[in-house]
């Protein structure tokens, strides 16, 4: 009877884990505009989330399959966040302002392969460089590490850029690629 308990309960955490996982993933396509690897997600999801809730009903009777769908949905939301960490699905637009401004910082950047816009910016200690860079979320943090290297008290602010239109680099980042 306990091993069954415990296989129960096991099998309860799993499934939720899986699909709280699915549901995050889905979430996060969705507001990325995959719409449709969204809806083919969501269709594997709620399977997997009728038969795991289904368990639970059918045995409310036992605490212990609650709480295993509980913790297992916690757990769902921490493994779906890391898989669309790894995932990096989508652009990061980066704005920089450099200390100093007569460095060639935009070049070295454009030379790794990423779009740089520069213009000249007023700090409160003086002329300073602003930048703005796109780049695939991939190479998010390549690019931080490239930045700190080369003007390692430069100022740096990171967004995601809902959309992106013109300009000629636009080809390469619509493809994800860039010449690295």
């Amino acid at each position: 009877m306990l091993e069954n308990s415990l296989v129960m309960v096991a099998i309860i955490f799993i499934i939720n884990v899986v699909y709280v996982s699915f549901f995050t993933i889905r979430m996060i396509l969705t507001l990325k505009g995959y719409r449709y690897v969204a809806a083919a997600v969501s269709m594997i999801e709620i399977v997997i989330y009728v038969v795991g809730l289904g368990l639970v009903l059918d045995n409310l009777n036992q605490i212990q399959n609650l709480i295993a769908y509980a913790v297992g949905y916690g757990m769902g939301v921490i493994v779906g966040t890391k898989i669309e960490e790894k995932l990096a699905l989508g652009y990061i637009t980066v704005n920089v302002i450099a200390k100093e401004y007569d460095r060639d910082l935009p070049k070295q950047l454009r030379d790794k392969g990423y779009g740089v816009t520069s213009w000249a910016a007023h700090g409160l200690e003086g002329e300073r460089m602003a930048l703005q860079v796109l780049t695939p979320r991939k190479y998010e943090l390549k690019l931080y590490q490239l930045i700190k290297e080369l003007d390692p008290k430069a100022f740096i602010i990171a967004y995601e850029p809902k959309t992106i239109y013109g300009g000629f680099w636009v080809k390469s980042v619509k493809k994800g690629k860039l010449p690295h």
